[in-house]
């Protein structure tokens, strides 16, 4: 499904159609998105893109396979493996996906809404994949102290509330093409320091 000779190429240019791949499959997941968009956005030929991909489908399984990676990796070297405090956790976690998005900025739009979908092809693909990468991130939270907490605080929904605000922007950053890791972060830290101190033990 995919040509090896893809990483003889500079990186620039891998990196340039990873990045335009990954931009038009999380707005339109599988089915929907069109090879055309991707080398229009990538400035390549059409036949460049499938002289290294052989298929729509080759494109979408590399670049599952190469995001659920890439993250990862950005996640084993960026976490304390002692840490479990919750917030100081989910702070390193999201420096970790923030890395990621720095030099790939669709890449977590992109598993998103690989996480929802249901295209019978795509899923062929890449149900494995996105099982294990989703056990780690499970693996991850779960480490998470939870006794820090006041006694009348639903942990569960302070996650809930900090994903939904984040991943919110995160969004809205990324599609402004501005998008500054470091502005981020700072941004983000302080709604996590806002919630930290309305939800934890005096």
């Amino acid at each position: 499904m995919m040509n090896d000779r893809f990483w003889e190429l500079k990186k620039e240019k891998q990196d340039r159609m990873i990045n335009a791949a990954l931009m038009v499959f999380s707005k339109y997941g599988y089915y929907h998105a069109s090879t055309d968009e991707i080398v229009k956005a990538a400035g390549i030929s059409k036949g460049l893109l499938f002289h290294y991909f052989t298929s729509k489908i080759g494109i979408y399984a590399f670049l599952y396979d190469y995001a659920t990676r890439f993250v990862t990796i950005e996640l084993t070297t960026s976490i304390d493996k002692n840490e479990n405090g919750y917030f100081e956790l989910y702070h390193q976690i999201l420096s970790a996906k923030v890395a990621a998005i720095d030099k790939y900025p669709y890449i977590l739009l992109f598993l998103k809404k690989a996480n929802e979908e249901t295209h019978k092809e795509a899923l062929g693909e890449i149900t494995e994949r996105r099982e294990k990468y989703n056990h780690i991130m499970e693996a991850l939270r779960d480490r998470a102290d939870i006794t820090c907490f006041a006694p009348n605080v639903d942990y569960k929904k302070i996650g809930e509330i900090l994903d939904y605000t984040i991943d919110g922007l995160m969004e809205k950053e990324v599609k402004s093409e501005s998008f500054r890791a470091d502005l981020f972060m700072m941004e983000v830290d302080e709604y996590i320091d806002m919630i930290k101190n309305m939800s934890t033990k005096k």
